[in-house]
């Protein structure tokens, strides 16, 4: 037999929705996705977490976790038992530009998921008996976030980059002294200022052949109704912390592995100088067991089971961050490494890091977006961002055309070794091991 021959791969694009407006002024895109029968429905809000009221950080977050408890038409056991019958998989939450629902549902239920998804959004009862539910089951969320030492580190690492004040220094979902001030009263007031159609946009995925998907959400999201928002001003990228560049010790007594983030400001999706770098490069730095970081982290000197990197894009804004967990002994040694690869890595990438890096990206694309959940879940997305639907298609093919020169700069861009390092471990084994080998001052908190 005549071993085959291995093809280059066809040329792929990202789905293009039809577009369309409901009479409420929602705009629709719809993906036909043939083959796929498990229909996914995102409707996607914008409305900035900085329109929260100050002291009332965490009711965008607690009010979407409570969309979801009964409406003016079906009480919350009701409301249950309806999404149960009929297959429905329905959640709800919040980034820094709004509010996202999203909805998965078989195609002939695709009427009753998108009328739930309407009445979620347009009248939500909230009971007093699940607003206090939630604030509680929030509260205890807390209190296992910092049992949690890689959650512990991202939250110390937010309120170390960012400016104090500034609504990315504090958690999407609040902390205990803003959750705990929060009643019915401030969720039902929080609704009534942030959601409704305005500016709203829906977005449907899957095979679409058998619907009339345009006349089904016509008949019920297209009555969605709500008084009118006052204005809530545009997402603004966070302000870094003039004295981010330190480092944070937060001290777990007894703690028999190091976690550290070490993080910088970075840029979103819509940056000018070009979104395409930034994926290949998270994956040359620290995407993959052949990445930079393993490659000398774990697979030469045994530290860790695994150090990753990666640009982190909000809806404004956005940052660069390098993660994971070491043994407490060689805390010191592997900060000054770490360190020592995301500097030196300021010097230039190779040719083979660039090819490696594109095609990771671009080749593995179609398999990413494959489902319609992926399709909506990017759409949506782009939506919120404010970006064309033809984004992800033209960003692959700026993908494809990058060059080193590309690469470099766009790191030095970022990376400029103002680095903020957040270390949890035994504060008294951390601190002297690391002293004169990390950036700026080292402090240290406690859990």
């Amino acid at each position: 037999m005549t071993r085959p021959t291995v093809a280059p791969p066809r040329p792929w694009a990202f789905p293009t929705p039809s577009e369309h407006v409901l009479p409420n002024g929602v705009r629709i895109l719809l993906h036909d996705v043939p083959g796929q029968y498990v229909l996914s429905l995102r409707v996607v809000v914008p409305a900035p977490l900085s329109a929260e009221p100050a002291g009332q950080e965490g009711v965008a977050s607690m009010t979407s976790r409570l969309l979801d408890e009964g409406t003016s038409e079906h009480g919350p056991e009701e409301l249950a038992e309806l999404m149960e019958r009929h297959g429905m998989v329905l959640g709800a939450g919040v980034s820094d530009g709004g509010l996202l629902v999203d909805v998965d549902v078989s195609q002939p239920h695709l009427a009753t998921a998108a009328d739930v998804v309407r009445a979620v959004l347009a009248d939500p009862v909230f009971p007093d008996a699940e607003v206090r539910r939630v604030l509680r089951s929030r509260l205890a969320e807390i209190e296992q976030e910092r049992a949690s030492a890689a959650v512990r580190a991202m939250r110390e690492t937010s309120r170390t980059l960012w400016r104090p004040g500034d609504r990315a220094a504090t958690p999407a979902a609040g902390t205990a002294e803003t959750v705990l001030g929060l009643t019915r009263e401030d969720v039902v007031a929080h609704h009534a200022r942030t959601v409704g159609p305005e500016g709203a946009t829906l977005v449907l995925a899957g095979d679409l052949a058998a619907v009339d998907a345009l006349g089904v959400l016509t008949d019920t999201l297209g009555a969605w109704t709500a008084a009118g928002r006052p204005d809530l001003g545009p997402v603004v990228a966070p302000v870094p912390a003039d004295d981010r560049a330190r480092t944070v010790v937060v001290h777990r007594p007894g703690a028999v592995q190091t976690e550290i983030v070490v993080a910088c400001p970075g840029p979103d999706r819509s940056t000018p100088h070009g979104w395409a770098p930034h994926p290949v490069l998270s994956f040359v730095v620290g995407g993959s067991p052949g990445a930079r970081l393993d490659a000398v982290l774990r697979e030469e000197k045994g530290y860790t089971y695994g150090i990753r990197s990666s640009f982190r894009p909000r809806v404004a804004g956005g940052s660069f961050v390098t993660s994971g967990s070491v043994r407490s002994e060689v805390t010191g040694d592997a900060v000054e490494i770490l360190l020592g690869i995301l500097d030196g890595a300021r010097d230039g990438f190779t040719p083979e890091e660039l090819r490696s890096g594109v095609d990771f990206v671009a080749k593995t694309a179609p398999g990413r977006y494959a489902t319609a959940d992926t399709v909506a879940d990017e759409t949506a997305a782009l939506a919120l961002e404010g970006l064309p639907a033809d984004f992800t298609t033209t960003n692959l093919a700026a993908v494809s055309a990058l060059t080193v020169d590309d690469l470099d700069e766009a790191y030095r861009r970022t990376a400029t070794g103002e680095w903020t390092v957040v270390l949890v471990g035994d504060a008294d084994q951390v601190v002297p091991a690391v002293e004169g080998r990390v950036p700026g001052p080292v402090s240290t908190v406690d859990v």
